[in-house]
């Protein structure tokens, strides 16, 4: 006579030591039983640390399935029902392979029996009794999580990079996310901050490789800002936990990261927001003060070409200007500071512009206004936001380029600066503009881009050199 094929199918909901100790206990139950009734066990299914409820997908559950669709077994052991599922709609499943085609299905306790009336009604009210912990339960936590964030708390669970579970910073983990938004913020890219992770050996909270998508994740989420959150939106309330300490991220620089992330041409994927050459954007044209733009032959040129220029020797002598003034004593004067009037001014309108699209959307809740005045007002309200939020994280928030500026050593801090981060900071320090090159001369002119200025200074470079008795050709 041929021994019964059985399989035994294991699995707890939460191993929280990882050591599969309840695993353990479970199969040892399981091949008694299988010893008793001298059935052979050819296959176990081990599903560790996995809820039964819901869509969540159980691997090993889920090749147990198609084994058996392969006919590859008889039986199934497992140590309670509620191990196998707590699904009514796979249990019936379950029910129709053993009203079907003989299935065999013995638990621990002794209480399933499929192959009889009793014992599959016993069954179905246990794993509707089940669904419906998994309901209340549910509930339960769906509240507690409400109540949680109208207090201002953190939510339970999976810790953010930067935060221990019940809310406290890490400071090592929080410098990493700060640096993040600053650097965003200024112009890097999520790809490049994403390498200057990878790059510097940074680990994740979890010790994994770092992705796009999880800094995306960290430069997304408002706690960071010190704003609460309920089911992925604001809910207005400050978080308490950090038991009344700031914010990682200052709530001005967040919001300018997620205008930046709203950028459209970043959602249209037409024009990257990130630069790759030095001056892109940022060198100007001294005929009409537009912004210079990479061109091809690796060339600067104004939008109307003006001047035409060789990218790579521009691009030195800017930065040997830039190493010369950080090199200054009186570099901390060129630090933001954060009460001056403008910055009270700027302050004010952000607070007076978010107070009137906080109206239009309550007038438009009301019925006040219809859907194109909505959008017309709506569009028009947070263009002039988001210029007023930018204008007044320029001042108030010190930034990456103040990192530099604010260094030991400003000029060896300059010099292992990304792209993006030496962008930042000879912007801080100064407009440099780009002149015509002379006619039939071969080698750079330093005095094309004598128009040039340091920043608070309305001397010209070109002035200043003359004044040191420098020749002007």
């Amino acid at each position: 006579m041929t021994a019964t094929r059985a399989v035994i199918y294991l699995r707890v909901s939460l191993d929280a030591t990882g050591e599969e100790l309840t695993i353990t206990r479970h199969r040892e139950d399981c091949q008694r039983i299988a010893k008793v009734r001298g059935w052979a066990v050819v296959a176990e299914y081990v599903d560790n640390s996995i809820s039964a409820a819901g869509k969540k997908r159980r691997p090993q559950y889920d090749a147990m399935v198609a084994a058996y669709a392969r006919g590859e077994f008889d039986a199934i052991l497992c140590w309670d029902l509620d191990r196998l599922t707590r699904v009514p709609r796979q249990l019936e499943d379950w029910i129709d392979a053993a009203t079907e085609r003989g299935l065999l299905l013995v638990t621990a306790n002794g209480e399933a029996d499929l192959s009889t009336d009793a014992g599959r009604l016993f069954a179905r009210i246990k794993a509707s009794v089940g669904r419906n912990e998994i309901e209340r339960k549910g509930a339960r936590q769906r509240s507690a999580a409400a109540q949680r964030a109208e207090l201002g708390r953190p939510p339970k669970g999976t810790r953010l990079t930067g935060f221990s579970v019940d809310g406290k910073i890490i400071r090592a983990e929080a410098k990493v996310v700060r640096e993040l938004f600053e650097k965003f913020a200024a112009g890097e890219s999520i790809k490049g901050l994403t390498r200057g992770l990878t790059e510097a050996g940074v680990p994740t909270r979890r010790g994994g490789a770092w992705h796009p998508s999880s800094v995306r994740e960290i430069l997304t989420n408002p706690r960071y800002a010190g704003r609460a959150v309920y089911r992925g939106d604001v809910n207005g309330r400050t978080l308490a936990g950090a038991a009344g300490k700031r914010p990682i991220v200052r709530p001005e620089v967040f919001d300018v990261v997620q205008d930046r992330l709203a950028d459209p041409r970043r959602r249209l994927n037409r024009e990257g927001t990130d630069r790759k050459h030095l001056g892109a954007g940022l060198f100007r044209c001294a005929e009409c003060d537009r912004p210079c733009s990479s061109f091809s032959g690796q060339r600067y040129r104004c939008r109307d070409a003006h001047v035409t220029r060789a990218r790579t020797e521009i691009d030195a002598f800017v930065v040997r200007m830039a190493r010369g003034r950080l090199a200054e004593p009186d570099l901390a004067d060129l630090l933001p500071r954060t009460d001056s009037a403008e910055v009270k001014r700027l302050a004010a309108e952000v607070k007076r512009l978010e107070g009137r699209v906080a109206r239009i959307e309550a007038d438009y809740d009301a019925e006040l206004i219809d859907g194109r005045r909505y959008r017309v007002a709506t569009d028009k309200a947070t263009a002039e936001l988001s210029a007023a939020r930018s204008a007044y994280a320029r001042l108030a928030v010190p930034g990456v380029a103040a990192a530099v500026l604010s260094a030991d050593d400003p000029v060896a801090a300059f010099d292992a600066a990304p792209l993006m981060i030496r962008r930042a900071v000879i912007e801080a320090l100064c407009v440099v503009r780009i002149g015509k090159a002379p006619r039939g001369r071969r080698t750079f002119d330093p005095f094309t881009l004598g128009d040039s200025a340091w920043t608070g200074d309305t001397e010209t470079w070109a002035d200043a050199w003359r004044a040191r008795g420098f020749p002007s050709r």
